[in-house]
């Protein structure tokens, strides 16, 4: 699925330390070993008392630490910083103001800068590997290649491109390519996969941000057959597919067409939880749920003024977020695959926030904090289909560690600030973000510290 990066680099080995396995029991291993080889894949892990280090590796001493997996974050957007959205720039006329701007070279170039300097707070975070789910064009497929080749340090990415959306649907025109018929909806999805995606998204239903009208947010969209028309054409190139969809008849239409992934979500029945369980039109049997609550709750716990949202757009929120919360905690219980996307780049939600979404799996969907960091782990790596390759700290995949100074197990807040991310191999030594101490504060004030 991904190319091997091609630089050679330092191996080492990480001693003495504890690490947090993120297995949903939240076991750790005890003064422990972990070496990486110079292609940047796990070679040894063992009790440092008897695990060898071969000579010429870089030897770091981990004791007092805990070394845990990479966070994956399953839902990502690196058009913004995660600032309040502009309510002008959200009705239909911004759109295509901005599109114009932004699809013509000097737009791409400033959206390739963005994107980058986005990601690698993303990597600065914690995060190892993304699935992008809505681009302005296809920026990502070439910071995701200069990655992979060893250009660029970086985050393993999945790159979707623009959306898949209905004329003047939820993203369009400046994240999404629209289609009316499901001919039209195959020619989308092909033309993303010709431009190198390697996850596709659907806009299933209406969204908040850009909502117009009471009622469109969760509002069907794209029909069953245009979805399953994009479905079978990335299933046939064994690409998995995402949809926003908010509300039950979205959600149903989606799961009917075979997506892979519902973000988003809304609260559930008999039938939307058995289709998520046995989905047959999916590419795995299955389908999973990214809840991104990151997303929505901060609609329901902050000011109007705060989010500088409209009265329309507030309105809507209300029984999308509620939706969100409820979908969230029961596809927890019924054993649904849930995983943590944050939707980074909306209102509140800054790009180096993914530990927080353990956080309010945590605290309002019923997660264990064990269960939450087994879902920004080892679980959203099987929810975007990477879980061969990462997610996990096993002989044989690739070194995505961090060095933290508390198991998350014991405080997700730790994964806050890492001490040390390694990506792929590659060490990012003394990483750290921009915060917006302002949005951090009343973050921590609606959701406690």
């Amino acid at each position: 699925m991904h190319s091997p990066r091609s630089t050679i680099i330092e191996p080492f080995a990480l001693e003495h330390a504890t690490v947090a396995t993120g297995d949903e029991d939240g076991r750790t291993l005890a003064d422990t070993t972990v070496v990486v080889d110079g292609l940047g894949r796990i070679s040894k892990i063992g009790p440092s008392s008897s695990t060898i280090v071969p000579p010429g590796y870089h030897r770091l001493d981990a004791t007092g630490k805990v070394v845990s997996p990479g966070m994956v974050n399953g839902h990502v957007h690196t058009f913004s910083k995660g600032r309040p959205l502009d309510p002008k720039g959200s009705t239909p006329e911004g759109q295509r103001k901005l599109a114009k701007l932004l699809h013509n070279p000097a737009g791409r170039a400033f959206m390739y800068a963005t994107s980058k300097s986005n990601i690698m707070t993303l990597l600065n975070s914690g995060v190892t590997t993304v699935r992008s789910v809505g681009d302005v064009g296809y920026e990502l497929v070439t910071l995701s290649r200069q990655i992979e080749s060893g250009r660029v340090v970086g985050p393993r990415i999945l790159p979707s491109g623009p959306l898949l959306a209905i004329p003047d649907g939820h993203g369009a025109p400046l994240i999404a390519l629209e289609s009316s018929t499901p001919e039209e909806a195959r020619a989308t999805a092909e033309t993303n996969i010709d431009h190198g995606a390697r996850a596709l998204k659907i806009a299933a239903t209406g969204g908040v941000t850009d909502s117009q009208v009471p009622g469109e947010a969760g509002a069907p969209q794209m029909t069953t057959e245009q979805m399953r028309a994009i479905c079978e054409t990335a299933h046939a190139n064994d690409i998995i597919v995402a949809a926003h969809a908010q509300s039950h008849e979205g959600v149903l239409r989606a799961l009917k067409a075979g997506v892979d992934t519902i973000e988003h979500g809304c609260a559930l029945d008999d039938e939307l939880t058995e289709l998520f369980l046995n989905n047959p039109n999916s590419l795995r049997g299955y389908s999973a749920l990214e809840p991104t609550l990151s997303a929505g709750l901060p609609m329901k716990l902050l000011s109007q003024q705060a989010l500088n949202m409209t009265d329309v757009q507030m309105q809507n929120s209300g029984p999308v977020v509620e939706g969100m919360i409820t979908g969230a905690r029961q596809a927890h219980e019924a054993g649904i695959l849930v995983g943590v996307g944050t939707d980074s780049a909306m209102p509140f939600v800054p790009q180096y926030g993914t530990w927080r979404e353990m956080q309010l799996l945590n605290r309002f969907a019923g997660f264990s904090p064990a269960q939450a960091f087994h879902a920004g782990t080892q679980v959203t790596a099987k929810v975007i289909g990477v879980d061969s390759i990462t997610g996990s700290i096993e002989v044989g995949k690739s070194a995505d560690l961090l060095v933290l100074d508390e198991n998350p197990v014991d405080d997700l807040r730790t994964l806050e600030r890492p001490l040390l991310v390694v990506a792929a191999g590659h060490p990012v030594w003394r990483p750290s973000v921009d915060r917006f101490e302002d949005m951090e504060a009343q973050l921590d004030e609606a959701y406690g510290r």
